[in-house]
């Protein structure tokens, strides 16, 4: 059966599945020379997580596994890139195609990882379908930096440890420090599509740097045609 040439051609998504994904933290964590007990030290996340991680008997939310990279000085390209192949420096522009990013399933997010095939970058983008339909006290996740989300189809609501909750719809933005307990749900009758960018460069690092203390600020969420704080 021929294809029409007029047709794209569709591209099954890469998926790092977890006895892979556990593979990458084991390898990386016996560079080091260090058993569980010094990687959870050095990362907070706990020794039985990070074994059941590594022998692919967990999937790990977005907390676990930044603080697990940022232990193993692993980028977000090498331990998210497709499997057999080697990310490399970031060094011009990285196009990812339509359906050719590496998914993940994590706890109540299905991360694509895009431009994974890049280490070193100052960002981290990534498309999400947000499966969380509840929000419960464990699910709240904090981490360096700050992020920023798109909703692209469906509704979501973001819930934040300080009590605060942003309801999102198609279109609409929200931008905030991410080292603020925060957790996502769907609240569309479809599972939300969102893009995401998460960075590790923002003001109150290099603030840290100069040895300052910054207050993380508010979140800041834009409406469709309409730019402005809202709250729920």
């Amino acid at each position: 059966m021929k294809t029409d040439p007029a047709v794209p051609a569709q591209h099954e998504p890469h998926t790092l599945d977890r006895e892979t994904f556990g593979k990458r933290l084991r390898s990386a964590r016996k560079q080091f020379g260090w058993t569980l007990v010094q990687l959870a030290e050095r990362s907070g996340v706990s020794i039985t997580t990070i074994s059941r991680a590594e022998r692919g008997q967990l999937a790990l939310g977005y907390e676990n596994f930044a603080a697990l990279g940022h232990a193993l000085q692993m980028d977000m390209g090498s331990m998210f890139s497709e499997a057999g192949r080697k990310a490399r420096p970031f060094a011009g522009p990285v196009v990812t195609r339509d359906g050719e990013g590496v998914v993940y399933r994590g706890v109540s997010v299905s991360y694509e990882f895009l431009a994974t095939e890049s280490v070193g970058k100052q960002m981290t983008p990534a498309l999400g379908k947000v499966h969380a339909r509840s929000i419960h006290p464990e699910d709240f996740v904090r981490h360096a930096g700050e992020e920023f989300i798109l909703v692209l189809a469906g509704a979501i609501e973001v819930h934040f440890d300080t009590g605060e909750v942003v309801r999102l719809k198609r279109g609409d933005s929200l931008y905030f420090d991410s080292r603020i307990g925060h957790a996502y749900m769907s609240v569309s009758r479809e599972l939300a599509r969102v893009i995401g960018i998460t960075s590790e460069s923002g003001n109150h690092s290099h603030a840290a740097h100069a040895g300052g203390q910054v207050a993380a600020p508010a979140p800041v969420a834009v409406a469709r045609r309409r730019t402005g704080q809202r709250t729920a």
